[in-house]
């Protein structure tokens, strides 16, 4: 076993600039009707900083919420202008007739539009930074609606949006009845920098549309739904909040209950940080490891591999005794030189535990073995292959015994690894990620290995889009935010040439190293410290990269993560 192979992904895009920007341009400035504004209501728009996390209430024909650049809060619209559509959001808001309003909003791009469709709009040819447009105008004399729009202009890029506004009294008819206060107002969960909260759905005599959250008295997001997160908050503090309730005609509920949240303290993840790179035994002209250690700083290495000996009975590389061999004098000698070790449990090939052991508390026994066989603080799971990854009932069996380790060692450290795509998890890795949750399983380290995409792959790029792939898929399933997700994430590379003629340099190297540091991952490896030698043109072997480099180059620079 040397190489670990996945499957790639790749993908493509183009645009084009099309004629007649200026004479557009033009006509669009030269609809701009000025009006005085008049402030009537509050803002009748629904999600208007898009702080609900989706385009709920908006429709777009190609624009999605992201989390920077924002004018304010957390989120904001990000237009994906292409050569055939401009990327326009709309959405339809009742208003009363006769009656001044005065649309606004932070935009950011080249040629950005705001306006009323079929009415006035304003536009800026070119905004580095979030700029304010305002549209005033006044409604016709049996106008009861308007629709909004936000959008780009062919080919000039993706454009941002941000606290849309109109400002005005609401429509619906001489509406003034205000719907219920929501009730059953309730946190669902919390991080160091949000909280989650539900209640029960008010109610209107024409209908609710939409719901304010506030943190105190300010408005911290709105919703459609009877569900919604409050993001950027403080690690450790106290927060009140209520949900207010909103109608077609801008009528407003009394306040639900209040409830009061204190967020999680910091640190955002696990705590656990690991520079870890792969140490094999079992071939390739083992290095003295604490000739490595002293040459590079490096403190722990990742030991692989642990393997089936027949049955659910755990051995090194499935032949050499778990204690009293030369995998026990290696440890022994790296401890001794004030680092540690992680197991690799599994790996690509090989008779591996997760099939061999029938429970989930079988393969738990097996994993507490190698535990008290050194006294771990952390273990690793390579989840590969058909056998295992690829398997529903061994991926569930992993995840159960890793849930059972948790509960019979305190303070230890759960690793799980896997293969990924250039854009983050497969299938199969979603899966492993749900049922993590689903399970209760407390994973601290979801671990990818971004190689064997394809010879020629970018891999500075791909391992950066592999891993923010899964930070968004952490983020999803656990309900965690951008720093709480980070922290359970890690990157097992591979240096040098790979097996499907990647080549990952040691400048590509440092560069993954320090985007790993400045987004505050847990962990960091590569395979393998065997290959930590020079020999450019010596083609895919075990004992040295294949490519020019120092001797340990590749583990100084991992020495240099951090976390």
């Amino acid at each position: 076993m040397l190489f670990r192979r996945h499957v790639p992904r790749t993908g493509s895009r183009r645009s084009r600039f099309l004629a007649g920007v200026t004479a557009a341009l033009l006509a669009a400035a030269g609809s701009l009707i000025a009006l005085p504004g008049t402030a009537h209501a509050a803002n009748l728009v629904a999600n208007p900083g898009f702080e609900s996390g989706s385009l709920s209430g908006w429709s777009c024909s190609g624009g999605s919420v992201v989390g920077s650049p924002v004018h304010s809060g957390t989120k904001a619209l990000a237009g994906a202008v292409s050569s055939s559509d401009t990327a326009q959001c709309t959405q339809t808001v009742s208003v009363q007739p006769n009656t001044a309003y005065s649309l606004s909003g932070w935009v950011r791009g080249a040629y950005v539009y705001l306006g009323v469709t079929g009415g006035a709009s304003t536009w800026t040819p070119s905004a580095a930074s979030y700029t304010q447009l305002t549209v005033p105008f006044t409604t016709g004399a049996s106008q009861t609606s308007v629709q909004i729009y936000v959008h780009g202009w062919y080919a000039q890029g993706t454009y941002y949006a941000d606290d849309i506004s109109l400002d005005g009294p609401g429509g619906g008819g001489g509406d003034t009845q205000a719907p219920t206060a929501p009730s059953g107002l309730t946190s669902t969960g919390k991080t160091s920098s949000s909280v989650s909260l539900s209640w029960n759905a008010a109610t209107d005599n024409t209908g609710v549309t939409s719901y304010d959250v506030y943190r105190g008295s300010t408005l911290a997001t709105t919703v459609t739904g009877t569900s919604g997160t409050v993001t950027g908050l403080a690690a450790s503090t106290a927060y009140t909040f209520t949900v207010r309730a909103r109608d077609a005609a801008g009528n407003t509920s009394a306040a639900s209950n209040a409830v009061s949240v204190t967020t999680s303290a910091g640190g955002g993840g696990t705590g656990f940080k690991q520079a870890a790179p792969y140490l094999y035994l079992g071939w390739g002209d083992p290095p003295s490891p604490s000739t490595v250690m002293s040459a590079t700083g490096i403190k722990w290495f990742t030991m692989a591999f642990i393997l089936s000996s027949g049955g659910c009975n755990p051995a090194w590389d499935g032949s050499r005794p778990l204690t009293g061999g030369t995998d026990q004098s290696t440890i022994n000698a790296i401890r001794a030189a004030g680092g540690d070790i992680v197991p690799s449990i599994g790996g690509w090939s090989g008779n591996k535990l997760g099939p061999n052991c029938s429970t989930p508390e079988a393969l738990a026994g097996a994993y507490q073995k190698v535990i008290d066989a050194y006294g771990l603080k952390a273990i690793d799971v390579d989840i590969e292959n058909t056998d295992e990854f690829e398997s529903e009932v061994v991926q569930d069996r992993v995840l159960n015994a890793l849930k059972i380790v948790k509960q019979n060692n305190p303070g230890i450290r759960t690793i799980i690894t896997f293969g990924t795509s250039t854009t983050g998890p497969s299938y199969w890795g979603n899966r492993l990620v749900e049922r993590a949750n689903a399970l209760g399983a407390g994973i601290d380290v979801f671990t990818i290995m971004p190689f064997d995409f394809g010879g020629g792959a970018d891999m500075y790029g791909n391992t950066v889009n592999a891993a923010e792939g899964l930070k968004a898929k952490l983020k999803s399933t656990f309900g965690w935010d951008d720093a709480t997700a980070y922290a359970h994430l890690g990157i097992s590379g591979m240096n040098g040439l790979s097996d499907q003629q990647e080549t990952t340099t040691p400048a590509i190297w440092t560069q993954i190293r320090d985007w790993a540091n400045s987004h505050h991952i847990a962990r960091l490896a590569y395979w393998s410290v065997n290959r930590d030698r020079p020999c450019p043109g010596g083609g895919v072997t075990s004992n040295c990269s294949g490519i020019s480099q120092s001797t340990w180059q590749f583990t100084s620079i991992t020495a240099g993560f951090t976390g």
